[in-house]
């Protein structure tokens, strides 16, 4: 009996073992996960003065789950922005990706189906531990471009999901952003880490062409090159300067000054209240800036 009561616990074992093999633990999307995802997207909105846009969330198979709709963004930015947050989750990729393929000449894309596919800038997908649990798509911002970062806003709020859950006493935490995050803020240039009540912020930055004459008046900007090379001015006097925003200053360009040829690999620090100026970009020019004030 003891022989037989032993075979019976070794079958049990085998069978939960088998079946364990055969599934994966997946993490999911709640309602209250989306609106944490609309609530980052709305607070940057607000902070870069975006003039509307609708942030919609949809769950990993495309199934919408949340949408809010800022005041003046026009009757059409809802479909577009779930159009977005569906295309981003189901083919696992920015939307921006497939505007430039088609952009590129692969015009043959549209021809699939508009309910599975929007090929417009501002859709990302919302990965935590690695996993897509959903996407985010936004429409009716400044521009396509602000549509994007509002998207990225809002699928970065779980980057605390990955915070140590023994975080000594008053320490400030250590954040992670996985590979596919970073490549989601490098597609379009964004803030990858605000600052909040940190004393630094995290960009991925992103040209394509010359800037304005930039002068921060609290910040320092260490700048590390990871793509392509520019043409940078430092020092100078920058023209027809004007305040933006709180210690914000721009200008048309810089007379006077150092230029310098950034290239790959190479780090520039700028100290607060220099103006700079990328006066030069060949082609795509990527670089992280970390803000210190």
């Amino acid at each position: 009996m003891k022989s037989s009561f032993s075979i019976a616990v070794l079958v049990l074992l085998s069978t939960s073992l088998f079946a364990n093999a055969q599934t994966v633990d997946k993490k999911t999307l709640t309602i209250e996960g989306a609106k944490k995802v609309i609530a980052g997207a709305v607070a940057y909105a607000r902070k870069n003065n975006a003039p509307g846009g609708v942030i919609a969330v949809v769950d990993e198979g495309g199934n919408l789950m949340a949408l809010e709709r800022l005041d003046g963004t026009f009757a059409a930015g809802a479909n577009i922005s779930i159009g977005k947050a569906r295309t981003a989750v189901l083919f696992k990729r920015p939307t921006k990706a497939f505007e430039d393929i088609i952009k590129n000449g692969r015009t043959a894309m549209v021809a699939l189906p508009d309910a599975y596919f929007t090929p417009l800038q501002g859709g990302v997908p919302i990965t935590i531990e690695g996993q897509i649990v959903g996407g985010v798509g936004v429409s009716g911002a400044a521009s396509a471009q602000q549509d994007e970062e509002l998207a990225i806003a809002g699928a970065n709020v779980f980057s605390d999901a990955r915070v140590s859950d023994v975080t000594p006493g008053n320490k400030p935490p250590v954040i992670f952003f996985d590979a596919k995050q970073v490549s989601a803020s490098f597609s379009t240039g964004a803030v990858l880490l605000d600052a909040g009540e940190r004393s630094y912020m995290v960009h991925t930055s992103r040209r394509d062409k010359p800037g304005l004459a930039e002068i921060h008046t609290l910040d320092s900007d260490i700048i590390y090159v990871l793509q392509g090379t520019a043409t940078f001015v430092t020092g100078g006097t920058a023209m027809d300067a004007k305040e933006i925003a709180p210690n914000e200053i721009r200008g048309s360009r810089i007379e006077g000054g150092i230029t310098r040829q950034l290239s790959k690999g190479e780090v520039i620090i700028v100290p607060n209240n220099t103006p700079h100026w990328f006066k030069e970009v060949n082609g795509e020019f990527l670089y992280y800036t970390i803000k210190v004030r």
